[in-house]
């Protein structure tokens, strides 16, 4: 058993938690990609959690800590703007995958799994939009779980939800593939029809990228430059156990 000695996370209530932009594992249209590109197509033990039309020109992977800070600002800023004129349109079809570094964005992660898929993305967006007041607190379990109960769980739920060795081992094993498959070792990174971007993206670079693989796009479009990944923030922490 993977004995997440947390107490914590349940998880936001009212805000953003029924969206209901999800699931469906593996892009669309093997026949056109490469065999790096169907290796990233294969879920994790759980599935993906995606949003927009699988049969979309462009799949987005973006590989994302909930206690990384640029994450957290590419979600605020740069991701409404893709999902309205991307996601929303038909062009992207996003899929986002566990990588956290430590275990308090593990259980932030498992405690947004346990919320469902149709809740999946509202967590995720309010734990991004709330990262300083539960993330870098003295306590910050204590910081999730209060939050939690505005979501809806109980003491009970969140500490079922603590426990759950199949969301857990799901959230292990994305963050280890990511890591020795693909070669993430920084969020956020991003892989937009296979190709890798990682740091911090503004839209109007992030959409530069994405015109360049739309069907038409100028392929040899030069790549965006991108921001690295702070100090300690490079590797995956994907723990035995909280």
């Amino acid at each position: 058993m993977a004995v997440l000695a947390v107490a914590v996370l349940g998880f936001f209530g009212y805000r953003t938690f029924h969206a209901k932009d999800v699931l469906a594992s593996g892009p669309a249209d093997p026949s056109n990609q490469t065999a790096f590109q169907k290796e990233l197509a294969v879920p994790g033990p759980l599935g993906d959690m995606t949003m927009g039309d699988k049969n979309a020109p462009i799949t987005v992977y973006e590989y994302a800590s909930l206690t990384c800070s640029h994450c957290a600002d590419f979600s605020l800023h740069t991701f409404p703007e893709v999902k309205k004129n991307y996601i929303d349109t038909g062009k992207v079809y996003y899929v986002l995958r566990d990588f956290p570094f430590d275990p308090i964005a593990t259980a932030a992660f498992m405690l947004s799994h346990c919320a469902g898929p149709e809740r999946y993305f509202g967590f995720v967006s309010v734990l991004f939009s709330t990262q300083a007041q539960w993330a870098f607190v003295e306590q910050p379990m204590e910081a999730l779980k209060a939050l939690a109960k505005q979501g809806g769980f109980s003491d009970e739920k969140f500490d079922a939800c603590m426990k759950d060795q199949a969301i857990f081992d799901h959230v292990k094993t994305v963050a280890q593939r990511g890591a020795e498959k693909f070669g993430v070792n920084s969020t956020p990174t991003f892989f937009i029809n296979g190709e890798k971007v990682a740091g911090a993206i503004p839209y109007d670079d992030f959409d530069k990228i994405l015109k360049k693989h739309l069907p038409g796009g100028d392929k040899t479009a030069p790549d965006a430059e991108t921001a690295p990944a702070p100090e300690g923030q490079s590797t995956p922490a994907a723990p035995d156990k909280l």
